[in-house]
C-alpha cells in the first residue's frame, strides 16, 4: 500500500511539473521516513554524493564538453564536407548527408539532443534552400540523432552502467553493429523518400573533391579512433577515453585555428547545465533507490514475472513494451535512474545478459525520444526547423519503423550486438 502511494505521489508530481530529480527525492525521502523513522535522514546527504561521483559518470560531462568544442571549433563543417563528397551526388544525398555526420557527432558528443542542436541548426536551413519539406528535414535530423543514444559514448549507456554495474565499455561496443544497421536502414528510407518527392542531388561525384575534403578531415578521424582504438585495446576505461577526446578536440579545432571562443563558452554553459542536471537525477535516484531496495520490489517485480513465464523471449517483450511506454513519458536519463535498479533482479534471474539488455534499453529509449508527448529529440529538431510536431511526426513515423526493426533484431538475436562484445572480452 505504502509503495503505490510512493509511486502515485511521483506520478502526480510529475504531471505538475515537479523536476523529476525533486520528485524522486522528496518520494525517497517519504518513504524512508514512513518504514525507518527520522534516523534514516542522517545519511542521505553522503548517500546521495556517493551517488553522484561514481567514476564512470564523469565520462558524461566530457563527452559533452567534447561534442561542444567539436562544433565550435569547426570539426563538424569538415565532416560535413567530407560525408558530402563521398555520398551528396546520390538522389536526396544531403538528407544521408545529414545522417552520416550524425553517426560520427555521436561518437563523440553521445547526446542526441546535442546532436540536433549542433547538426540541425547548420543542416536542417540549407535542406530547406535545397527544396526538402520542413517535416522531412526535421524528420531525418530527429531520427538519425537518435544514433547518439545506440552508438558509442553513449550518456544513457553510461548511466545504465552504473545502475546495473556493469561494463560500459562492453556496452559500447555492443552498440556498433545495431548503430550501423540504423543508419543503413534511415540511408534506405530517406532515398525512398527522395525518389518519391523529388528532392536534389548534390554536385556530382568528383575524386579531387574527396580528395581534398578527406585530407581537410583527416585531422578530425583521429577522435573516433582514440576513442575506439583505446577502449578496444583495453588501454584506456570509458572515463579515460572521455577526457582524451575533450584534449584531442582542443588539439584539432587549434589546428583547424577555427575555434570560436563564445561559441564554446555558451556550449560549456549549456553542457553544464545538461551534467548538472543528469546529476541531480541520479543523486534523488540513491533516495529512491534505497527505499525501494528496503521494500523488496525488485525482487517481488521478479518474483511476479517469473511465476507467469521464465521464458527470455517473452521477458524480453514485456520489458520492450514496458520501456517502449515508459520512453513516451519520461526522458532517458530518468527512465533509466527510476527503473533499471527495479528490473535488473529480474534480468539476472532471467539468466539475461545485461550488456545486451542494456542495449535493448538503449534502443528503446531512442525511439522514446521521437514520440510524444515527451519526445526531447522531436521537439528540439522540429524547434530549430520551426515545423509543426504532428506534421513532422507522421512523416518521422517511417524512420521510427526502422529503429523499431532494429531494436526486434537485436533484442532476438543477440549475436547482432553481441558479437563484437564476444570478440574482444569475453
Amino acid at each position: 500500500m505504502l509503495v503505490a502511494a510512493i509511486f502515485a505521489a511521483l506520478l502526480l508530481m510529475i504531471c505538475i511539473n515537479v523536476p523529476i530529480a525533486v520528485a524522486l527525492a522528496t518520494c525517497g525521502v517519504i518513504g524512508l521516513l514512513v518504514t525507518e523513522g527520522t534516523s534514516s535522514l542522517v545519511t542521505i546527504a553522503l548517500d546521495m554524493y556517493d551517488g553522484s561521483t561514481k567514476f564512470s559518470l564523469i565520462a558524461i560531462p566530457m563527452f559533452v564538453l567534447a561534442g561542444a568544442i567539436m562544433n565550435a571549433g569547426g570539426i563538424t563543417d569538415k565532416l560535413i564536407n567530407f560525408v558530402s563528397a563521398v555520398i551528396g551526388f546520390i538522389r536526396g544525398g544531403l538528407a544521408m548527408v545529414n545522417i552520416g555526420v550524425s553517426l560520427f557527432f555521436a561518437e563523440i558528443s553521445g547526446s542526441a539532443v546535442a546532436d540536433v542542436a549542433a547538426m540541425g541548426s547548420i543542416l536542417i536551413p540549407q535542406m530547406k534552400k535545397r527544396g526538402y519539406t520542413n517535416e522531412f528535414s526535421a524528420a531525418v535530423t530527429s531520427s538519425s540523432a537518435s544514433l547518439a543514444i545506440i552508438i558509442q559514448t553513449s550518456i544513457p549507456m553510461i548511466l545504465y552502467a552504473a545502475s546495473a554495474n556493469t561494463s560500459v565499455e562492453q556496452l559500447f561496443v555492443a552498440g556498433i553493429v545495431p548503430g550501423l544497421l540504423g543508419a543503413a536502414g534511415l540511408m534506405s528510407v530517406a532515398y525512398l523518400f527522395a525518389k518519391r518527392y523529388n528532392f536534389p542531388t548534390e554536385d556530382a561525384f568528383a575524386m579531387a573533391r574527396l580528395r581534398e575534403t578527406f585530407i581537410e578531415a583527416l585531422p578530425a578521424f583521429t577522435l573516433p579512433v582514440i576513442i575506439l582504438g583505446g577502449i578496444f585495446g583495453g588501454f584506456v576505461t570509458a572515463t579515460e577515453a572521455a577526457g582524451l577526446a575533450v584534449i584531442a578536440s582542443l588539439i584539432v579545432s587549434a589546428w583547424y585555428k577555427n575555434l570560436d571562443l563564445d561559441h564554446l563558452r555558451r556550449a560549456m554553459l549549456d553542457g553544464g547545465i545538461q551534467t548538472a542536471v543528469v546529476m541531480l537525477l541520479v543523486a534523488a535516484s540513491v533516495l529512491m533507490g534505497g527505499f525501494l531496495t528496503r521494500a523488496q520490489i525488485p525482487q517481488q517485480l521478479a518474483e511476479s514475472i517469473l511465476s507467469i513465464t521464465t521464458q527470455q523471449w517473452a521477458i524480453l517483450l514485456i520489458l520492450n513494451f514496458f520501456f517502449l511506454i515508459v520512453g513516451f513519458f519520461l526522458h532517458s536519463a530518468a527512465a533509466i535512474i527510476l527503473v533499471i535498479p527495479i528490473v535488473i533482479p529480474l534480468i539476472t534471474a532471467a539468466g539475461i545478459d545485461p550488456v545486451h539488455f542494456g542495449l535493448v534499453v538503449t534502443l528503446n529509449l531512442a525511439i522514446g525520444q521521437q514520440t510524444p508527448p515527451v519526445a526531447s529529440v522531436l521537439i528540439t529538431a522540429c524547434s530549430v526547423a520551426r515545423a509543426n510536431i504532428w506534421e513532422v511526426s507522421k512523416v518521422n513515423i517511417w524512420f521510427v519503423g526502422v529503429l523499431l526493426a532494429v531494436l526486434m533484431l537485436c533484442t532476438y538475436v543477440p549475436a547482432v550486438p553481441m558479437f563484437l562484445v564476444e570478440y574482444f572480452y569475453r
